[in-house]
């Protein structure tokens, strides 16, 4: 039996500003330790050199940012962007004692630069502009001729069972619409085609890309099955659509996620789910 969601908007557009921002910083040290090796992969493929000066886009908690510094060196900067205040003052805090990286809370869509950086980076960052071809434009111009952006982004939905199987646990409960493909949110550029029409037209050249296929810890490394079901309703829009449909809809579903985690949950790592991402760079 499903139930419609009371709230047609529960599943649309992520408010990183407001709402979705406050949710990343009170879950930060689980969203973190569940992508971590996702951000790796990224500076490890980017290969930042000592003195560049790097945007870190979407730079959340300044995780990202603090580890592109130790590739930059004391003679390069780092400078981190995100929309979300909170966020922003979580990332100065860990900042305090690292003197060449600093953060900005703007929008990166029409933030102005005093003058362009080597690089941009993104962890999951760049998937959220309401008008990306604008966004990329602008963003372009922070970047020096001949710069690079390296992107972390999400493959589609079908590719990350980890999104999936929980989708399914969601819809075994409620009705949920299907979303725009292209609407911002975490999956808006699983179309490498769409993707690369962005860029082209923002002046970047043709992209490289290569993929990443791995597992992730739900909840962050180590998290029980009940931790992992507790995180996912608390902090991803499938929790606010079923608590939408009342606490027995949701009583339901979470003890199904639960289930779901217990068949994952590998001893010593946690609830371990498969991902695939698209590790692409470009150059201005």
């Amino acid at each position: 039996m499903t139930a419609t969601i009371a709230d047609p908007n529960a599943l649309k557009g992520e408010d990183w500003a407001g709402e979705m921002g406050i949710k990343w910083l009170t879950h930060i040290d689980r969203f973190e330790g569940m992508i971590a090796p996702i951000g790796d992969a990224l500076l490890a493929r980017a290969g930042i050199a000592p003195g560049e000066r790097v945007i870190d886009l979407g730079c959340g908690g300044g995780l990202t940012s603090l580890a592109a510094t130790e590739a930059t060196g004391p003679d390069g900067a780092v400078l981190g962007l995100d929309i979300s205040p909170d966020l922003i003052d979580e990332a100065r805090r860990r900042a305090e004692a690292h003197p060449n990286v600093s953060f900005v809370c703007a929008d990166a869509a029409t933030v102005a630069l005093d003058t362009p950086y080597d690089r941009l980076i993104s962890r999951f960052g760049s998937m959220f502009f309401a008008d990306p071809y604008a966004a990329f434009a602008n963003l372009h111009s922070l970047i020096k001729p001949g710069g690079r952006i390296d992107l972390a982004i999400w493959a589609a939905p079908r590719d990350n069972p980890w999104m999936m199987e929980l989708m399914g646990v969601a819809r075994s409960h409620i009705d949920i619409p299907s979303p725009d493909p292209r609407a911002p949110g975490p999956f808006a550029f699983a179309d490498l085609d769409y993707v690369g029409d962005i860029l082209a037209h923002a002046g970047f050249s043709a992209p490289d890309i290569e993929p990443y296929q791995g597992e992730q810890a739900i909840g962050s490394p180590g998290a029980s099955p009940d931790e992992a079901a507790d995180f996912a309703l608390a902090s991803m829009a499938i929790g606010r659509a079923l608590a939408e449909a009342g606490e027995d809809v949701l009583a339901r579903a979470r003890a199904d996620l639960v289930t779901l985690f217990e068949k994952r949950n590998v001893p010593g790592k946690g609830v371990m789910m498969a991902n695939k991402v698209w590790l692409l760079g470009a150059t201005a």
